[in-house]
């Protein structure tokens, strides 16, 4: 399986150059191309994707070129935000580029996981006549509610000590000198100096402005973005995965649609837990070699469907039970609505008030919410939830018992009354499978700052004006919630439960000020979309390598009460040694803390800190160790957000460079 592998450097109108690698096949051209741009360093932090380019062009004949966006990497420029518009201008340039060279067939493929995946379904809707197909994995269409900046509104927590706060390290590191060539010392102070933390600028937009609008595909009501998609569209997505929600109300408007969801979290599906792991590179060979080079369909139906059974919840979930399913069209016909409303056995009265008019109330802790961890499963500590009984029994909660087996699809719904004591509030649901031995298993969440309910979920860009609705206390509340795509199949014996709470800690901030919650009981009515089954599918994947045990090396995830401080308190740290390309040598490093006042939820904070320590080799056969690390601290109270970040940067153990941004923002 000869490659070739060779640096190109692709010019862009205002004098940029990025930085590509282009892996050749062995056999001569013309070839399709596959394209994957990141802001990931391909030659340090994600050099090991290189065995995926190699197999590609190997084993699948691609010619494949790995980009550095701009300001990234060994690429020139800057890099202001996620996504910016200039983005889809580089992406453009490079599209065409590859498609007009001697090796090339003349048709483009891109393709992604996350990040690479956002900006795939970007150039999708560009109508470029080179991209001729297009594979997004792990990639939302709603950059505002799910992705780490926001969920319903309120501010994701535990996302701020991991991603936002790594990239604040990684784009501070210079480019490879043996790559970069001269120059490199001076391109690594100038990003230093330049460059600002994204998380600024997504704390500075709580509400969902145009801000949120680039780089979301979802774009209004009708599904305007996803009709947009000029080429054929494989998404790739995972039960535990945070960025799921496109899934089906993607292909609901999606013209030239194909749907692979597994169990899968936010890593590739060949060892992602929980399985069953699939051969994903095999895959997005297939689906690529039939839209850019003629060869037979992929697959004999458009969707191909992992619906879960229940399941005990374990934090390194290995293997998940469920059944494959396929569809060509969504929804499919066996789809119904299934509506389900609050129910008492017995008695319909309690000291004479009808259940229309019954409340449940909770004082609403702020640390509700610490046995479902986060939304987005990923590589440990980003494991999966764990047994929802210690949660639920600070919730408001109702069941449902149900007698017949039925697989559930897509975003249910709840439509409630609720109120709050206070003029602020927050409202969490979670739908949970229990067990004939009351074990409570996870299935999907939502959440929603009440202030926000006249934008959030219906059409979170449809009025982008809007502004939030006051909240008067005690006043009862209109509440339509979304919960996050799922499939589940409900067997009988079991029951569903719908949890209820005014935190979801630490998976989103608590909100500013202690508060009760209030449920009128009677209003409670769950919407749920189910079939007795759908075709199986008739396709069988070939199996992954599965997860592996060092994935746990390393790994602090622990949960802790301060009872004397009278705060709750979480933990993590990961990250190691590893190779990059040309000689580097990488060690990272992922640590954070977050806590939460048992008494005054207002009060709150998150530390953690990044490292990366790069050591590379010098043209002259000597070496270099070029570090930075980025220590953030945010805390709450009432009225304010109050974010310090530092920024250090060293080489050979010498100060190379520092900033420090201290900034507050309103609640």
């Amino acid at each position: 399986m000869q490659v070739s592998e060779q640096l190109v450097r692709i010019a862009m109108d205002d004098g940029v150059t990025l930085a590509a690698t282009l892996y050749l096949p062995a056999r001569p051209g013309p070839h399709a191309t596959l394209l994957e741009a990141l802001p990931y360093r391909m030659n340090d932090v994600t050099a090991s994707y290189a065995d995926s380019y190699r197999r590609f062009a190997g084993e699948g004949e691609f010619a494949v070129l790995r980009v550095d966006l701009r300001g990234t990497g060994n690429s020139t420029g800057l890099a202001p935000d996620e996504y910016p518009d200039v983005e889809r201008s580089d992406l453009r340039t490079v599209i065409q580029w590859a498609a007009g060279q001697p090796w090339s067939n003349g048709k483009v493929g891109m393709f992604g996981t996350s990040y690479s995946g956002f900006n795939s379904l970007h150039m999708a809707m560009e109508g470029i006549p080179e991209l001729a197909a297009v594979a997004a994995m792990y990639a939302t269409d709603d950059r505002y509610t799910d992705d780490v900046h926001y969920m319903g509104g309120v501010l994701r927590a535990i996302d701020l000590i991991d991603y936002p706060l790594y990239m604040i390290s990684m784009n501070a590191l210079p480019p490879t000198p043996a790559v970069f060539g001269d120059g490199w010392v001076d391109e690594w102070r100038r990003r230093i100096e330049q460059h600002e933390p994204w998380l600024l600028e997504w704390l500075r937009h709580p509400k969902p402005d145009p801000t949120w609008r680039r780089g979301s595909v979802r774009t209004g009501p009708r599904g305007e973005g996803y009709r947009r998609m000029s080429c054929p569209v494989l998404l790739i997505s995972g039960w535990a995965d945070g960025y799921r929600n496109n899934t089906f109300r993607a292909i609901e408007h999606m013209p030239g649609w194909r749907l692979i969801a597994g169990p899968w979290s936010h890593k590739d599906p060949s060892t992602a837990r929980p399985g069953p792991n699939i051969d994903c590179d095999l895959e997005l060979m297939r689906f690529f070699d039939q839209h850019l080079r003629g060869g037979p369909r992929a697959t004999a139906r458009r969707g191909q469907i992992f619906v879960r059974r229940p399941t005990p919840p374990e934090p390194d979930l290995a293997m998940h039970a469920g059944t494959w399913v396929e569809a060509d069209v969504w929804p499919p016909a066996e789809l119904k609505e299934n509506p389900r409303r609050t129910r008492l056995e017995g008695d319909n009265s309690i000291q004479g008030r009808a259940m229309d008019q019954m409340v449940d109330e909770t004082d609403v802790p702020g640390d509700v919410g610490v046995m479902a961890w986060n939304s987005c499963a990923g590589g440990l500590p980003w494991g999966q939830p764990l047994d929802q009984r210690t949660d639920n029994a600070r919730s408001i909660t109702y069941d449902w018992m149900h007698t017949e087996e039925l697989m559930l699809f897509g975003n249910c719904e709840v439509v409630m009354q609720v109120r709050s004591s206070a003029p602020v509030g927050h409202v969490s649901v979670k739908l949970c499978d229990i067990a004939p031995d009351g074990t409570s298993t996870l299935v999907t969440r939502g959440m929603l700052d009440l202030a926000q309910r006249g934008i959030w979920p219906t059409d979170p860009f449809g009025e982008l004006d809007a502004e939030p609705q006051p909240i008067v206390p005690g006043e009862w509340i209109d509440v339509k919630l979304q919960f996050e795509a799922t499939t589940w199949t409900l067997v009988p014996g079991h029951r569903i439960r719908l949890a209820i709470a005014g935190s979801d800690w630490p998976n989103c901030w608590p909100p500013s000020q202690p508060f009760t919650l209030g449920v009128r009981r009677g209003s409670v009515r769950m919407v749920m979309w189910t079939a007795p089954s759908l075709p199986p599918a008739r396709d069988e994947f070939e199996p992954g390598d599965g997860p592996g045990d060092s994935d746990l090396d390393g790994v602090v995830w622990t949960y802790e009460t301060d009872v004397l401080a009278r705060e709750t308190r979480v933990h993590t740290r990961y990250g190691g040694p590893y190779e990059g390309s040309h000689g580097t040598k990488v060690v990272d490093l992922y640590e954070g803390s977050l806590g939460v006042s048992t008494v005054d939820l207002s009060q709150a904070w998150a530390k953690g800190r990044s490292r990366y320590d790069l050591t590379y080799v010098l043209p002259d056969g000597s070496t270099t160790e070029c570090t930075t690390e980025t220590v953030l601290h945010v805390r709450s109270d009432h009225e304010w957000f109050h974010v310090d970040i530092t920024l250090h940067a060293w080489r050979d153990g010498e100060l190379f460079g520092e900033r420090t941004w201290t900034e507050r923002f309103a609640r």
